[in-house]
């Protein structure tokens, strides 16, 4: 069954989830899990994908946009109506795709801002009545 991780980051600045997906994504492909990173809309996607080839001077994390490369081992997308599958979805959007139980592990990105928090009780919610793993990770301030 797909676990879920909520991951509750000490911030309420927008662009600390964007970081937090980069760095998610990163550990993921280094562990050959094929990800797809959900986005909201066409300018976090963009403002991500930006951040992908910037985050980490020393790496370059390779992805592509999911309807250009499908094969890419990270994907960045926003269309909600193709089916994706694979091993690791980063949802970045206040809303769960329809597609979240084609993956195994679906992380959720949590900041300090109300609309944000509102979205993802509710997303808990959600899981939880359907019995989902659900896990809780409090990210300390650094």
């Amino acid at each position: 069954m797909t676990r879920v991780d909520f991951y509750i980051l000490p911030s309420d600045d927008p662009d600390a989830r964007l970081t937090f997906a980069c760095r998610l994504a990163e550990k993921a492909w280094r562990q050959d899990m094929q990800t797809y990173i959900h986005c909201t809309d066409e300018a976090q996607r963009s403002q991500l994908d930006e951040r992908l080839w910037s985050f980490r001077p020393e790496s370059f994390l390779p992805h592509d946009f999911a309807e250009s490369k499908p094969d890419s081992p990270v994907l960045l997308g926003i269309d909600v109506s193709h089916e994706r599958t694979g091993e690791l979805l980063i949802n970045l959007d206040t809303r769960i795709p329809s597609f979240f139980a084609g993956f195994s592990r679906i992380a959720e990105l949590v900041i300090e801002e109300a609309s944000i928090r509102k979205a993802a009780r509710e997303n808990f919610r959600f899981y939880r009545e359907r019995g989902y793993a659900l896990q809780d990770h409090r990210l300390p301030r650094v």
